[in-house]
């Protein structure tokens, strides 16, 4: 069995979606790395930066980084239909807006969130975390301007692509600022987000992020 570590509204969402389609068991310890305590000291001792989501393999490996966690599980089910596998014409893509979620979007809310951590000016904190959204939405952009037209991201199949956006799209500018720049990407996102199983994982969102 797996264990994440994970909590309500961040990252961590987006493994546990994964591991609910593709049938894997998983224990959920739940942490907020920003409140100090017990909990954050046991992430921390597996992972120093206390990020989410951080798992632990049945054979105590500690792995972490979103996207070599998905990877991870994908390649434990070379059947699903999550993902194209290798060789398909569809996979270099796959592979690309993988990563980009990862290196190009979600940087942006290690920043915003906490903008204190990298200039002390309140000012600066303000016109940093403003910075942040338009570097969100412009990428965004790109994404809408790189998809091929279809259902999901990729064509007509729900990929982890779709959840991934369905959960990122959740944050902070928000879905309606990120519609306007791609709506075809928002589109997919909630289509993903009507599958039933990401329903049911995705209730551990709070009603709103800002």
């Amino acid at each position: 069995m797996l264990t994440i570590y994970g909590c309500k509204g961040c990252g961590s969402v987006v493994i546990e979606a994964a591991c609910e389609l593709l049938g894997e068991t998983y224990e959920r310890r739940e942490v907020e790395p920003w409140t100090p305590g017990p909990a954050v000291d046991a992430l921390r001792a597996l992972n120093p930066l206390a990020q989410v989501p951080t798992v632990v393999l049945p054979d105590g490996t500690v792995l972490t980084e979103s996207a070599a966690i998905l990877l991870w599980l994908l390649e434990r089910h070379p059947q699903t239909h999550l993902a194209p596998p290798p060789g398909d014409p569809k996979r270099p893509v796959f592979l690309r807006w993988l990563v980009y979620f990862v290196s190009s979007i979600y940087p942006m809310y290690t920043v915003g969130d906490f903008p204190a951590r990298w200039v002390k000016d309140e000012g600066a904190q303000k016109e940093l975390k403003a910075a942040t959204v338009q570097r969100t939405l412009d990428c965004w952009r790109v994404i809408e301007q790189g998809i091929s037209p279809g259902t999901y991201l990729l064509g007509e199949s729900m990929t982890i692509l779709d959840v991934y956006a369905a959960m990122i799209s959740r944050w902070r500018p928000g879905r309606e600022k990120i519609r306007e720049v791609a709506p075809r990407c928002i589109a997919a996102a909630e289509r993903a987000e009507a599958h039933p199983i990401v329903t049911r994982v995705f209730t551990q969102f709070p009603s709103a992020t800002s």
